[in-house]
């Protein structure tokens, strides 16, 4: 039975491990979160990860008992083209993505010009990203889709991205956040990237074609691009907060969020 617990930081949410895979980066359920009144996130609807490229039948059957009814692919045509995602025999889920590219020149592919880099233009771009993402037209699209799908579609879902952490962790973000889940709790869960076990994996994906651009990339500017800072979130809440005057505010004028669906998210993701 689950306990009454207030959302606060100070108190350990009940989440769960990061789910065991081959080649997937960063799978895990961002259920769990204390919310006000004593509720949690529920848990076994909402998953997040990387792309599933380069998924193994065994990550493919994991996924399957899962029982995901959606994935929201926030990738853009480019990357899906070229790092097609494998699918379980009986896959059934309903894929939304986007017509159109969703990213200008990820960081972890590469592009941007070239540069040396150093661990702080490694930073200065990441914050780049982020201070793009909340007026991306792309980005306002797919995430708008995202909360209409948990609106109304029945199951679990699972979004991703290319790496499951800038994209993928800003939908996480916004979605806990409507949920009511504590800020701090928020930030934790978009830093808990940084945990994943399966660093491997977006290396093997990704720093291939990143030092066929930079060069030898310095371990710090490395974890600059394929982990998180605390102060890419803060960016975009920033931006958002400075254009909207509030993170909901936001939320209704440009992703459809008002209190109506606010309130039939929370019914039917919190326990």
């Amino acid at each position: 039975m689950i306990r009454d617990i207030p959302s606060t930081a100070a108190e350990a949410p009940a989440i769960g491990p990061f789910l065991p895979t081959e080649g997937i980066h960063n799978l895990r359920d961002y259920g769990g979160y204390a919310v006000p009144g004593g509720g949690r996130v529920r848990t076994g609807l909402l998953f997040r990860s990387g792309q599933h490229m380069e998924a193994s039948d065994a990550d493919l059957a994991l996924i399957h008992a899962l029982d995901i009814r959606t994935i929201i692919d926030l990738r853009g045509t480019s990357e899906r083209t070229g790092f097609p995602c494998r699918r379980h025999p009986e896959f059934a889920a309903q894929v939304i993505a986007h017509d159109g590219e969703t990213s200008n020149s990820p960081p972890h592919e590469g592009g941007g010009g070239k540069v040396v880099m150093t661990a702080q233009r490694a930073r200065e771009r990441m914050l780049a990203v982020y201070t793009r993402m909340p007026v991306n037209p792309a980005m306002i699209a797919m995430f708008t889709r995202y909360f209409a799908a948990l609106d109304e579609r029945d199951g679990g879902s699972l979004v991703h991205c290319f790496a499951g952490k800038d994209r993928t962790g800003i939908a996480a973000s916004l979605l806990l956040h409507v949920l009511g889940v504590h800020r701090d709790d928020v930030v934790a869960e978009f830093l808990r990237t940084n945990d994943a076990p399966t660093r491997e994996v977006l290396e093997r994906q990704s720093l291939p074609r990143m030092v066929e651009h930079y060069g030898d990339i310095e371990p710090e500017a490395l974890h600059n691009l394929m982990g998180v800072l605390p102060e890419y979130i803060d960016t975009y809440f920033a931006e958002v907060t400075r254009d909207f005057g509030s993170i909901d505010a936001y939320l209704a004028a440009r992703l459809g969020v008002d209190e109506a669906r606010k309130a039939r998210l929370r019914e039917r993701l919190v326990a």
